[in-house]
């Protein structure tokens, strides 16, 4: 594959790409001065790894102070997480990579919670979203819930209640294996 169709495919920026070509970590080989990328192997060695290191989350909320908490908690616990207050954010972000699961704020500046998990669900139906809201009762919700059962978390959140989504999920932070 070419580097361009390697940016799509693993839909990273072409920068990126060139980055870890140039240091030895995507299989490729020079051919006349431009990199071709050996997709079997990309899929064998790479990909497959990957699986197995951190789980990765998506943050979509505009508190600042919970932004914070959430990239504390999630970098204590071992997760690689993408924190976003917008949904043009969010939705840029879920359409370039994939994520283990993703806490969604109902309330947003821009796009409402409920759209975010409509496009969510298009673009990876079996991504695993927890709603945090300080408005359990909402039409928004309720809109959410029209789709399947899904995870609601009421603010103020606690980092109690995160551990316990994170078990639900099926995965156990660093934290809590060493309790």
């Amino acid at each position: 594959m070419t580097v361009k169709e390697t940016a799509e495919y693993l839909r990273i920026p072409l920068p990126t790409v060139y980055y870890l070509v140039q240091r030895g970590q995507l299989p490729a080989i020079q051919i006349g001065g431009r990199w071709r990328v050996k997709r079997d192997m990309l899929d064998r060695d790479v990909l497959r790894s990957e699986e197995q290191g951190q789980p990765t989350v998506l943050v979509v909320d505009d508190d600042e102070a919970l932004q914070t908490m959430f990239k504390l908690f999630l970098k204590k616990a071992g997760f690689s997480r993408l924190v976003v207050g917008t949904g043009k954010d969010a939705l840029a972000a879920l359409h370039k990579q994939k994520f283990d699961f993703c806490f969604l704020d109902l309330q947003l500046p821009d796009i409402t919670g409920d759209e975010i998990y409509k496009h969510a669900k298009k673009i990876d139906p079996e991504l695993p979203i927890v709603i945090i809201t300080g408005y359990p009762d909402s039409q928004m919700l309720d809109n959410i819930l029209k789709h399947g059962p899904v995870t609601v978390l009421k603010k103020p959140l606690q980092v109690a209640q995160l551990n316990q989504t994170l078990r639900i999920l099926g995965h156990t932070s660093k934290a809590a294996k060493a309790a």
